[in-house]
């Protein structure tokens, strides 16, 4: 994988000289993007290295000192302390990490996905276009669950989308769009939804010693109705069958903001005895993917992964816990694209799928003007890895 990614970069200039802007709360993901980026550069041999367009290829970071201090009112500034003249500009940012915090008033604050956004929009307009091309890294999607109007409400998703095209913002890259039409908003710019499907599977074989991947063994399942497309992705290219649940809601009432569920539907072929894999974009209390758990257990399926981009964990950890303890889940697998708990990554349950590697892949490809189609679409590197491991390769 990496020698083809290498070779395939070198025959293309940069598009300028790489600079890595990752906000405060995506500091530690960040750092492991410029480990690979300054690896994979300082071992890459060309020609073309000392050549005027290769200016600045290779550094001991492409990390760009940027900061966000706070008066003590709670109002903000954007600062870039090196120069970003001429610069290919990513900003890394994760909205959803509630650990920092700012004083207001005297007062301690956690910041929001609001106030995280607002950072990164401060730091776009320190730059002031001075830089060649600005993309945005965002892994969670801003407001994503307000992708759609269903009353009079605001449709706050797309607007960011539009807010950040017209501050200069060349491409937006996020993971698993709670739904994808959203880029409808901006459909002269670039916006591509990233599918972690190789981490999963690389995760799950990884720590999973005894599954056996065929259809008379395991099951993929879809949690709901709209998110089927993940659902069907990953039983096609591991050749397996797959059913879904659907939500009874009543709509006469509203919990929380939304209509409460009555109960989950089954639709699908007999799952009595197999692995199942459920799969969804976001565990957020985590209510909705047990309730899933539960009623597939009371089907006498085997065991039960969850895979899921973002775990958000909203209610805390203790339902997991319990389920793990009275054998509904058998492993949970989320990434570290947001933040993750000291708590969560010290569970039996939970294995952590690092995408760093993935995320400097597409930086350092966008980097070249190459084209990622192949790094969107993992097909045969998933096949790649499920053979090794039924060959028994896999460490």
């Amino acid at each position: 994988m990496t020698r083809r990614e290498e070779k395939r970069n070198l025959e293309t200039i940069p598009v300028g000289s790489l600079g890595i802007i990752p906000l405060e709360g995506c500091k530690s993901l960040g750092e492991k993007v410029d480990y690979y980026l300054v690896k994979w550069r300082t071992e890459r041999e060309s020609e073309h290295k000392d050549s005027l367009a290769f200016s600045g290829y290779q550094r001991d970071s492409y990390i760009l000192k940027a900061d966000v201090p706070r008066f003590g009112s709670g109002e903000a500034k954007g600062v870039i302390k090196q120069s970003v003249r001429g610069s290919d500009l990513y900003l890394l940012i994760d909205v959803a990490n509630y650990s920092l915090t700012y004083s207001l008033c005297g007062h301690e604050n956690h910041m929001s996905p609001d106030d995280h956004y607002q950072d990164l929009k401060r730091i776009i307009a320190a730059v002031g276009g001075k830089a060649r091309r600005i993309t945005v890294i965002m892994p969670y999607l801003y407001e994503s669950r307000q992708h759609k109007r269903t009353a009079r409400e605001s449709l706050d998703c797309a607007l960011a989308l539009q807010e950040m095209v017209n501050m200069g913002v060349d491409n937006i890259i996020t993971f698993d769009a709670h739904d994808p039409r959203v880029q409808n908003a901006i459909p002269l710019h670039g916006f591509e939804t990233v599918q972690p499907a190789y981490q999963f599977v690389k995760g799950l074989l990884t720590h999973v010693k005894d599954l056996t991947i065929d259809n008379d063994h395991m099951m993929v399942i879809s949690p709901d109705e709209g998110g089927m497309s993940r659902a069907i992705y990953i039983a096609n290219v591991l050749g397996l069958d797959m059913g879904m649940f659907y939500k009874r809601r009543d709509y006469t009432r509203v919990v929380n903001g939304r209509n409460p569920i009555v109960a989950h539907e089954f639709l699908g072929s007999d799952v009595e005895g197999k692995d199942m894999i459920i799969i969804d974009d976001m565990i957020s209390s985590g209510e909705s993917v047990l309730e899933v758990a539960t009623a597939l257990k009371e089907r006498k399926v085997n065991r039960i992964f969850v895979f899921s981009t973002f775990g958000l964990f909203t209610a805390g950890l203790e339902r997991f816990d319990a389920a793990y303890a009275n054998g509904t889940i058998c492993r949970v697998l989320t990434t570290n694209l947001i933040y993750q708990t000291p708590e969560l990554l010290s569970r039996e349950w939970y294995i952590d799928c690092d995408m760093s590697k993935y995320i400097a892949y597409i930086i350092d490809t966008l980097n070249h003007d190459t084209s990622i189609s192949d790094l969107l679409n993992p097909v045969e590197r998933i096949q790649s890895i499920v053979a090794r491991y039924n060959s028994g390769e896999l460490e």
